[in-house]
């Protein structure tokens, strides 16, 4: 397959929302992506981000449900709730009652989608999930929705992705989705801000993310002061760790440069990596995980490295040697080959009709975990909170393998193009026993992982 040219396949700000749609009638395919416009005047300013969404309807289930994604022949594969849940272990709690109730999953997220709802219903109905309970907060405000600007639809297609996923693992935890004015990392600061100001929720996940130099330092500081209060007030925080594996777009947008992502980097944030799930497409059960990278298809890999500007915290001085902070601390499937189903009806319906399409990359499995974070505080009986501190005593004990897929083979290194289309490889970093930097302790074994969790989160 020919490569895309930068301007199609960037990370920015959304986590590089990578979503492929099928085309039935030709069993080919294509994919959302995002670009970032440069800010000439300086590096160190809040960044726009520009979308420039290709879209094909994926058809509609056949009479049991299925996609033709979800059968052996196909070219991509793809997952539903159900496989999901069955994969990763959710499915235990879910039976047993654990659902979500009194926990409130908080989505930040710019602009808006103008068919949220009615998607977030038609993907529950479709999938026989609870109706989600879905609240909208805009406190700075939003522009009117323009179906001809490409950067409010692809963040209309993230938020799509966030609150059906996050809905497909805590199905009766409420949503509350917060939007920021424009997609400047200030304003996503500024409603984030107002979240937790309001104590708005329980779980923060936050699907996007850029290369720390890019960032304003002055946002930076705001923004962990902002972690700070959240930590204080038990709320537990999640950011996708990116989509260019080890790389991020340089800030002048021409090529790619060695970098982890903030605000996954933050130390108070549980950043959440990519992995390349098999499982049985019709039943989800595990068959085996590896490090998400289609970088050499042009679809990206699971971002993780070392921060330049947070230091090693103290709950990883045992599991790296590297100066500062190491991402990201769990994964979870973010491949596009093994992608999920999402509804998205704005998106006009080419011949097959319906309003599904395939999503990849870390975009979503943040929401997945804050999903599971939420069944976690219902079991807890109370906000888990602050969860590295746990999940990393959790790593080093004798009960890590009974909570996490820890994966071992892969790496994230980057291939790609810059601007002019000349080639550009970032090496990263490779998967191994435990922690790594490109899936940290590895996606999760819910059933399992969660007791534990609240276990060690006890553990002074």
């Amino acid at each position: 397959m020919k490569k895309l040219p930068l301007s199609s396949r960037r990370f920015t700000i959304t986590a590089l929302l990578f979503v492929v749609v099928l085309l039935i009638s030709a069993g080919s395919y294509s994919f959302f992506a995002t670009t970032r416009k440069a800010n000439a005047a300086a590096a160190l300013t809040p960044h726009p981000i520009f979308v420039n969404p290709q879209y094909s309807d994926a058809g509609v289930p056949d009479a049991s449900g299925l996609f033709l994604c979800q059968t052996p022949a196909y070219a991509i594969h793809c997952y539903g709730p159900k496989q999901f849940q069955n994969a990763y272990t959710v499915k235990p709690l879910l039976d047993a009652g654990i659902q979500g109730q009194g926990s409130t999953i908080v989505i930040i997220d710019a602009f808006q989608s103008p068919t949220v709802r009615q998607d977030l219903a038609t993907f529950s109905k479709a999938f026989n999930l609870p109706a989600a309970n879905l609240k909208i907060y805009t406190p700075d405000g939003i522009p009117a929705w323009d179906p001809k600007d490409a950067n409010m639809a692809g963040w209309g297609e993230e938020i799509s992705l966030d609150v059906q996923w996050s809905h497909a693992l805590a199905p009766k935890a409420k949503i509350v989705l917060v939007e920021a004015k424009s997609n400047q990392d200030s304003d996503l600061l500024s409603v984030t801000k107002y979240a937790v100001d309001h104590n708005l929720g329980d779980v923060i996940s936050q699907s996007f993310g850029e290369g720390e130099s890019c960032a304003d330092p002055a946002v930076l500081k705001a923004e962990h002061e902002v972690f700070e209060a959240a930590t204080k007030k038990h709320i537990t925080i999640f950011a996708s760790a990116g989509d260019n594996g080890s790389a991020q777009p340089s800030c002048d947008g021409n090529s790619f440069f060695l970098s982890a992502s903030t605000p996954a980097s933050d130390t108070l944030v549980t950043g959440v990596g990519g992995t390349q799930l098999v499982a049985d497409l019709k039943t989800g059960k595990y068959i085996s995980e590896s490090v998400w990278n289609e970088t050499v298809t042009g679809y990206g890999a699971g971002g993780g490295g070392y921060s330049t500007v947070y230091t090693r915290p103290d709950f990883q001085n045992s599991v790296t040697s590297k100066k500062g902070r190491g991402v990201p601390d769990v994964s979870a499937d973010a491949a596009v080959n093994g992608g999920v189903l999402v509804a998205v009806s704005y998106v006009p319906s080419g011949k097959q009709g319906g309003p599904w399409h395939i999503f990849g990359g870390t975009s979503a499995s943040s929401p997945e975990w804050a999903g599971l974070i939420a069944l976690g505080d219902q079991l807890a009986g109370h906000r888990l909170g602050f969860i590295n501190d746990a999940l990393y005593k959790l790593g080093k004990s004798k009960d890590y393998s009974k909570a996490f897929h820890d994966i071992t083979v892969g790496n994230n290194s980057f291939v790609g193009t810059d601007a002019k289309g000349n080639p550009v490889k970032v090496n990263g970093f490779s998967a191994k026993k435990g922690w790594d930097a490109a899936t940290g302790w590895g996606s999760p074994i819910a059933a399992k992982l969660l007791p534990l969790l609240e276990k060690y989160n006890n553990e002074d």
